[in-house]
C-alpha cells in the first residue's frame, strides 16, 4: 500500500539487556520495513500460480480454487468456492485498507490540499480515461463481455508500483513517490466507483437496507465515541454479508466501513503530555525508592500504574483510524495480496490464451496500461502545468513524470481483479488475465528502466522554467 510512515527505533533494540527472542526476530523485522517485500511477495505468488496452472497438477489447483465451503447452517447457508471467499472476503480486507489510505489522505494527506493534490488528481483523470477510450475503440463491437471488459485497462496497482519504485532508492526525489502514492490513491477512488457503478449485479432492495442498518450501526458507534476497532469489525461482517447478498459487489462494504473509522483523537496533544509526564514521574519516584531499598526485577505496583497510564493515553491521543491501518497492513501486503495472486493468476498458457494476446480484448487491455496509461498521465500533467494549474513538485523532471506514468501502467491486482468481475469463466477471463500480466510486465520494465535512466542525467535548465 502507501508508504510507510518515519519508525523511531523500538525500545527493544535499544535495551541493554537484550533476549535471545530479540536476535531471532531481528531478521523478520527488518524484512517487513523493507518497502519492495510486498512486491517480492506478489511477484512469487504469480510465479508459484503459473506454474502452477501449466503442471501436471493443474487440475489439483483448479479443483482447490473450486473447493466449497460454507458458514451458518439451516435455511440459508453461505456457501461458496474458495476462490470466491478470496475475492470476495478477503479482498473487502483489501479495500477497507485502501479506503482508510484515502480518508487519511484527504484529512492530513496530500489529497487535503486541492493545490497540491491537483497534479496527481489530473494525472489519475488522464490515466484512466485514455486507457478506457482506447479499450472502448478497439472493442466497439466487442461481444461476451468485452465491453464491460474497459475497466481492466485503466487501474493501478498501488502496493506494487510503490514496491518497485523503492527498488530504485534515493535515485528517485522523494516528491516522486508522493506523486505516485497520490496518483495511485486518486486511481483507487475511480476504480471503487467503476467497480461500484459498472460491476453490480441485480439490486436486491431488502439486503440492501440491511445493509444500510448496518452502515448507521457503524456511524453510531463513531457519533459514540468508540475507539476500539472490534465493535467496528463486528458489524462491518454484517454490513459485508448483507452487501453480498445485495448485488453489489461485497469489496464495497470495505470502503464503506473505512469511512465510519474515526480519525480525531479524544485527547489533544498538550494534555497527553501533561499526562504522560506526570504517570512517568511517578513510574521515576517509584523506581529511584525501589533502588534505595531492595532491588527486584518484578515490577511495582506503582510503576504498574504508571505505566498502564501511559497506556491508555496512548490509546486515547492516536485515532483509530491508523491504528487500524497499521493492523491490517502487513496482513494485507504479506498475506492477503499474495493469496490473491496466487488463486487468480494462474492462467493455462494455450494456444488459444496466447492467441486472445491479439484479440480486441487483449490488445485493448496490453496497449490501455501499457501505453494508454502513460500517455493520459504525461498529458494531462503537461496540460495542467501549461494552464497554470498546477506545477511539477521541486526536484521532478518531465522524464520522472514518463516513468513513473509508466509505472502506473502496472494494473496487476486491481485489473486482475476487474477482470474477474467483467468476464465469464473460461478463455475470455483467462485471456485477459494473460494480457493484465504481460501489460504490467511490459509497464515495470518499461518505468523502471526510464526513472533509472533519468536518475543519471543532469536537468537540463529548461525544466526548472517548466515548474515556475
Amino acid at each position: 500500500m502507501a508508504e510507510q510512515r518515519p519508525r523511531l527505533p523500538s525500545l527493544a533494540q535499544q535495551s541493554r539487556q537484550r533476549v535471545p527472542v530479540d536476535y531471532l526476530l531481528r531478521p523478520f523485522g527488518q524484512l517487513a520495513r523493507m518497502p519492495a517485500l510486498g512486491g517480492g511477495l506478489l511477484v512469487a505468488a504469480t510465479i508459484v500460480a503459473m506454474l502452477w496452472a501449466n503442471s501436471p497438477w493443474a487440475e489439483q489447483y483448479q479443483a482447490l480454487l473450486q473447493t466449497k465451503f460454507a458458514i451458518g447452517d439451516g435455511r440459508a447457508p453461505l456457501s461458496k468456492p474458495l476462490i470466491l471467499w478470496i475475492n470476495d472476503l478477503l479482498m473487502a480486507l483489501f479495500f477497507l485498507l485502501v479506503g482508510l489510505e484515502i480518508k487519511r489522505e484527504a484529512m492530513v494527506g496530500e489529497l487535503r490540499s486541492i493545490r497540491k493534490a491537483a497534479l496527481p488528481l489530473v494525472a489519475a483523470a488522464g490515466g484512466m480515461a485514455v486507457p478506457g477510450l482506447i479499450y472502448a475503440a478497439i472493442n466497439l463491437t466487442g461481444e461476451g463481455g468485452a465491453p464491460r471488459g474497459w475497466g481492466v485497462a485503466v487501474a493501478t496497482d498501488i502496493a506494487f508500483a510503490l514496491g518497485l519504485l523503492a527498488l530504485l532508492g534515493r535515485r528517485i526525489p522523494a516528491s516522486i513517490r508522493v506523486f505516485l502514492a497520490t496518483l495511485a490513491i486518486a486511481d483507487d477512488i475511480g476504480a471503487l466507483v467503476v467497480i461500484a457503478v459498472f460491476y453490480t449485479e441485480q439490486l436486491g432492495y431488502n439486503w440492501l437496507a440491511y445493509a444500510a442498518g448496518a452502515l448507521l450501526g457503524l456511524l453510531a458507534l463513531n457519533r459514540l465515541g468508540v475507539r476500539n476497532p472490534t465493535p467496528y469489525f463486528l458489524v462491518g461482517l454484517a454490513l459485508w454479508y448483507f452487501t453480498f447478498k445485495s448485488g453489489v459487489h461485497a469489496t464495497i462494504a470495505g470502503v464503506l466501513m473505512a469511512a465510519t473509522i474515526p480519525a480525531t483523537r479524544r485527547v489533544d496533544s498538550d494534555e497527553f503530555l501533561a499526562y504522560c509526564r506526570s504517570a512517568l514521574d511517578s513510574f521515576e519516584r517509584s523506581h529511584h525508592r525501589d533502588q534505595r531499598q531492595e532491588r527486584h526485577e518484578l515490577i511495582s505496583g506503582d510503576e504498574q500504574a504508571a505505566v498502564e497510564a501511559v497506556e491508555q493515553a496512548c490509546a486515547l491521543v492516536e485515532p483509530a483510524l491508523p491504528r487500524l491501518e497499521r493492523i491490517l497492513v502487513p496482513w494485507v501486503a504479506f498475506v492477503i495480496v499474495p493469496v490473491f495472486a496466487l488463486a487468480n493468476a494462474g492462467v493455462a498458457v494455450s494456444a488459444q490464451t496466447v492467441g486472445a494476446l491479439a484479440s480486441p480484448v487483449g490488445l485493448g487491455i496490453v496497449l490501455g496500461l501499457a501505453i494508454g496509461k502513460p500517455v493520459g498521465i504525461v498529458a494531462a500533467c503537461w496540460l495542467a502545468v501549461k494552464l497554470g494549474i498546477a506545477r511539477l513538485p521541486d526536484g521532478v523532471r518531465w522524464g520522472h513524470i514518463v516513468g513513473t506514468g509508466m509505472l502506473a501502467g502496472i494494473g496487476f491486482t486491481m485489473s486482475l481483479f476487474i477482470a474477474v468481475l467483467a468476464f465469464p469463466e473460461g478463455e475470455a477471463l483467462e485471456g485477459a488475465k494473460l494480457a493484465v500480466l504481460s501489460a504490467s510486465i511490459l509497464a515495470a520494465a518499461g518505468g523502471l528502466s526510464t526513472l533509472w535512466w533519468v536518475s543519471r542525467t543532469r536537468p537540463p535548465a529548461s525544466d526548472a522554467s517548466a515548474r515556475s
